[in-house]
């Protein structure tokens, strides 16, 4: 299987609280920087599960930009990374509270800078399906998301979007945000549950089928629903998974949506229905996930 993952590729400036922050004063706990980027975490987990992982994105020409592209491709990931002159390579800050949830502050620089003429037709041949994270089509970023959609498309390939985060989406409103993603024609969209509420309001998350024919809603410990049309009828099913307790759960969104996309494709090549297909994935979503949890990623060598 090829896949193409389109996005940022960042430094993550990790921190994580033993307990509850205080102003004006300190508290104990662990400052680390790893390789960050929603994509290229997706990337990154297509490849350890077996999949011929390539990862679309531009950095800066820095040497943090150079050492995440070493670190994605010790992990047998093909990097085409766009080096633009000017801006450094972006980072993200991500508070981790001691209950394992998350907060970020974006400053993305040269991840947002990729345009369309970066993209080159060759890196489509042959690829079964191109991921997104909806940052991809937002922002400077965005023309360049969306033309690589449109090549995907033209060459028969799948597309999928990942929701992501909903502020930078839903910056515009609900309507605006959801022309974005149906400009992009996915086949299957993953959400969250909190980002498929603050995309659709007061409606059922069936409603994600008007966008594109598959959805995932991502429930962490709870599991995940899949939700599909089959012709004139939809389906819905729950699967549930492991629930651990998890110190810090950056990332494992990302495992999940990359160990989901191997099952589905794997199940679509080995003629199951779409049913079975799709519980496949979501089975082997939650096990990429809970490895995730299990086995984080390692600081990023500087130098």
């Amino acid at each position: 299987m090829r896949v193409l993952v389109l996005g940022d590729l960042v430094l993550d400036v990790v921190l994580q609280a033993a307990q509850p922050i205080q102003s004006s004063t300190d508290v104990p706990g662990r400052v680390e920087i790893r390789q960050g980027g929603s994509a290229a975490n997706a990337a990154r987990w297509l490849a350890r599960l077996g999949v011929r992982s390539q990862l679309v994105c531009a950095i800066g020409r820095d040497g943090a930009g150079r050492s995440l592209v070493a670190q994605l491709r010790r992990d047998s990931v093909e990097v085409r990374a766009v080096r633009i002159a000017g801006h450094r390579t972006g980072r993200i800050g991500v508070l981790v509270a001691p209950s394992g949830e998350r907060s970020f502050v974006a400053d993305r620089r040269a991840a947002t800078r990729m345009t369309p003429d970066d993209l080159k037709a060759e890196w489509f041949d042959g690829i079964q399906l191109i991921h997104l994270p909806a940052y991809s089509l937002l922002e400077e970023l965005g023309p360049a998301g969306l033309a690589a959609t449109r090549l995907a498309h033209g060459a028969g390939s799948l597309v999928t979007i990942d929701v992501s985060s909903t502020a930078p989406l839903l910056a515009e409103g609900r309507r605006s945000a959801l022309a974005v993603i149906e400009a992009a024609a996915p086949d299957l969209l993953f959400a969250t549950g909190n980002e498929a509420r603050a995309l659709l309001g007061a409606r059922r998350d069936d409603a994600l089928l008007e966008v594109a024919p598959i959805a995932v809603v991502k429930r962490g410990r709870k599991g995940a629903t899949v939700l599909a049309r089959d012709g004139r009828r939809s389906l819905r099913f729950e699967v549930a998974t492991t629930s651990i307790r998890a110190a810090d759960t950056t990332g494992a969104g990302d495992a999940f949506s990359a160990g989901f996309l191997h099952g589905w494709l794997d199940g679509r090549r080995k003629g199951l229905t779409q049913s079975a297909a799709l519980q496949r994935g979501a089975l082997a979503g939650n096990r990429a996930a809970l490895r995730h949890i299990s086995s984080p990623l390692p600081e990023l060598p500087l130098g």
